[in-house]
């Protein structure tokens, strides 16, 4: 069992190779197990980081893993990031960053949780200081905040390539990030992308999600949700505050693309269902699997 509580060496240095050579053997279990050649990836915020990776090492490699790719408020072009976190990412705060995470060798979720609160303190800090501390008032209640309580811990040395990958826009360069031996490049991500952004995004600013969909080569769909990086993805159908925005040209300029944009009322998954099922194969059984590893919901949600 994993514990991030108190991280083996091996533990902190885990890297960005490691988490893919984790996420290729679940994608080659997957395959295995449902007789599919190939797999519908999908990935928010980091994780998009890591998908558009393991897509680039897959073309790379001539591996044709990935037949589709989803990636929900992931920015992995940093180029000219004007993002409040910006504020926060000078040579000697993101250097002092990196030494926290490695003497502890992990980076508590709850710090990095800090600091996104710290992007937007009136609403994320202050609403509550004034509402449940000086006016005593219960907290209302709002699903949305466990999974915003939900943190993740990094890897010392994974936190620190992300700092790098953040500080050079490495990975939106051909060849800057190289994983195993595999250099990897963006521009040969060639497979079908669902791309999706929220207008009020503060962490991963939907202008940057936009940006970095024009790095991939293939057939991309750009989808604007109308709210923040949590809820713009927990949108789902009947809220009839939901909307969102939907263009087929993908001009370089994000302003452009929003200027010629189609509001449209309701949430966005009914359109990504449609074109996720465009992309996939007929219905079949689901497969019998002899023997679970362990009983739901697994060691590693209790590490």
């Amino acid at each position: 069992m994993v514990s991030w509580r108190n991280p083996t060496a091996e533990q902190r240095e885990w890297t960005l190779a490691t988490y893919l050579r984790a996420l290729e053997e679940a994608i080659d279990t997957v395959c295995d197990i449902t007789g599919s050649a190939d797999v519908n990836l999908g990935g928010a915020c980091s994780g998009g980081i890591t998908s558009v990776a393991m897509s680039a090492a897959f073309a790379a490699r001539g591996i044709a893993r990935i037949h589709s790719l989803t990636l929900f408020v992931s920015v992995f072009d940093m180029a000219a990031d004007r993002t409040l976190l910006g504020v926060f990412a000078s040579e000697e705060t993101l250097a002092a960053a990196k030494r926290h995470s490695h003497a502890k060798g992990v980076l508590d979720g709850r710090e990095l949780g800090r600091v996104f609160n710290l992007l937007r303190p009136n609403d994320l800090i202050w609403s509550y200081w004034v509402n449940n501390y000086l006016l005593g008032n219960k907290p209302p209640a709002f699903d949305v905040l466990y999974w915003n309580n939900d943190t993740t811990r990094l890897p010392a040395a994974f936190h620190g390539e992300l700092i790098d990958i953040y500080r050079d826009n490495s990975l939106a360069t051909p060849g800057a990030v190289v994983v195993d031996g595999t250099p990897l490049d963006l521009g040969k991500i060639d497979c079908d992308a669902f791309v999706m952004g929220g207008t009020t995004d503060h962490i991963t600013p939907w202008d940057a999600c936009y940006r970095s969909s024009l790095r991939l080569t293939g057939n991309v769909e750009f989808t604007l949700s109308n709210s923040g990086h949590i809820q713009s993805i927990l949108n789902p159908p009947g809220n009839p505050k939901s909307s969102y925005f939907s263009n087929p040209d993908r001009p370089e300029s994000a302003a452009d693309w929003k200027a010629g944009a189609t509001k449209v009322a309701g949430s966005w998954w009914p359109r990504w269902m449609e074109w996720l099922g465009e992309r996939s194969g007929d219905f079949v059984d689901a497969p019998i699997i002899d023997a679970a590893l362990e009983a739901a919901p697994g060691s590693y949600v209790r590490g």
